[in-house]
């Protein structure tokens, strides 16, 4: 086999551009203005027109026939006893390097940019279980008055009316009435997609994920539906340029909120629910106790549908799945992996209380 020099060339790339990443990812001021808010905005835009009229997912697409060279470079490694086994290395490192370089460009380093506190002028700080349990309360209080406007009874369980694709749509209404206050959260452009890949995404435990080659955002269509306008708006604020999954829950929030349906609203508080609810459970089991009871018999029977849906989808490589997912948060200066999803509660904290809804 001959020696390809392109393939030398980019194999060699692949480690300086690692060194490089350390430079760069240390200057969030500077990713912040010249990527997040200088060549991101045109880039997401120019993808978003590509394939955002594409009836189907382009980027699974392309994760399907990654996947497929991938295992075909492994098979023909093996079959030929490791024949020429230097060079298909350097073959395989220069295709990791166009990859790493493209993901990076294409999205990546919004996972370096200044946070997003900071870019909606919040002054955070530790707070106290009594901001958190006056949050939650107001949060319950919310969710409540919404179930009540769909289902008229307490005790109902809610059933979001919508298709998929109509909800797609809907959504983009929320962003454009969230962009009169937070200019800087604008949204053109749609490309909101079904997962070509939705029943391996639900035995894996996932709900969506923003594919960065393609800028399409990849939407599970299997999942419990009262919970899609929310993961459909997450997915979305990840495509603007919110990487941090803590702030792509709480941008999904606002617009979701923002919106003039009354399921998207319900979805909005419905998920702030969750997370803030989890973490009085950490602090205060009994206070847990008490908020439980304030819930409507309604929502909680949709927390339970919803739990018992993922619950018939637990598999042996669910774990393992999460754990690679884990590390690659992680390595993407989300130190606490999965769990930063939760951090989302000092930002609802923070909006709550400079709203003055509270």
């Amino acid at each position: 086999m001959k020696w390809n020099k392109s393939h030398i060339i980019l194999a060699i790339l692949l480690p300086i551009q690692l060194l490089l990443m350390q430079v760069v990812t240390n200057n969030p001021v500077f990713i912040e203005r010249y990527y997040s808010n200088g060549n991101y905005p045109f880039i997401s835009s120019f993808f978003r027109i590509v394939f955002g009229w594409v009836p189907f997912s382009v980027g699974d697409l392309l994760l399907a026939f990654g996947l497929f060279i991938l295992i075909r470079f492994l098979f023909r490694l093996i079959k030929t006893r490791f024949k020429n086994f230097i060079p298909k290395m350097i073959h395989f490192t220069a295709i990791l390097s166009v990859v790493y370089f493209c993901f990076y460009l294409f999205w990546g380093l919004n996972y370096y940019r200044e946070p997003l506190a900071k870019n909606l002028n919040y002054h955070q700080q530790k707070y106290t279980t009594e901001q958190l349990l006056k949050v939650t309360e107001h949060i319950v209080e919310k969710l409540n008055y919404y179930h009540l406007e769909i289902t008229k009874n307490d005790s109902v369980l809610v059933k979001n009316p919508y298709q998929q694709k109509e909800m797609y749509t809907m959504a983009i209404a929320g962003y454009q009435h969230l962009s009169k206050d937070f200019p800087q959260l604008k949204y053109n452009y749609p490309s909101v997609k079904s997962s070509l890949m939705s029943l391996l995404q639900t035995y894996n435990g996932t709900s969506g994920y923003l594919n960065p080659l393609t800028g399409e955002a990849q939407v599970n269509d299997r999942i419990p539906k009262t919970s899609y306008p929310t993961t459909t708006c997450h997915e979305m604020a990840h495509q603007i340029g919110f990487a941090a999954e803590n702030e792509a829950n709480f941008v999904g929030f606002l617009a979701a909120n923002y919106n003039n349906d009354v399921y998207f609203k319900y979805a909005s508080y419905r998920m702030a629910f969750v997370y803030c609810f989890s973490e009085i459970r950490k602090r205060d089991t009994k206070k847990a106790k008490e908020l439980i009871q304030s819930v409507n018999k309604g929502v909680l029977k949709d927390f339970n549908a919803s739990n018992e849906f993922w619950q018939q989808y637990e598999n042996l490589f669910e774990p393992l799945v999460k754990k690679g997912y884990n590390a690659y948060l992680k390595a993407n200066k989300q130190s606490k992996g999965v769990q930063s999803y939760n951090y989302v509660v000092d930002l609802f904290i923070s909006y709550f209380e400079t709203s003055k809804e509270i």
